[in-house]
């Protein structure tokens, strides 16, 4: 489990293992685009302010992986105990 933090929403939640940021984020009223929710489109790619992902997608290149300045918050996960979001 990690915490994840909408700032701009200033809304900060637990994920489990077993639920996804985005339907974490969603559940507390953060505005969140989806569509496909496996990692493909690209439609959830979110800004990260703070920590850092582990990318389970096959939309981002491996160097914007790298990078760690975004993330698609549908199917990725936290490498860090806290993920800050632009949202």
């Amino acid at each position: 489990m990690f915490k994840v933090r909408a700032a701009r929403s200033g809304i900060e939640r637990d994920v489990p293992a077993d639920r996804s940021i985005a339907a974490v984020l969603l559940e507390a009223g953060v505005a969140l685009e989806l569509s496909c929710e496996q990692g493909v489109c690209g439609t959830c790619l979110t800004d990260v302010i703070e920590g850092t992902p582990e990318h389970r997608d096959m939309y981002l290149s491996d160097e914007e992986k790298l990078a760690n300045k975004q993330m698609l918050v549908c199917c990725s996960r936290s490498r860090s105990a806290l993920l800050v979001l632009d949202l």
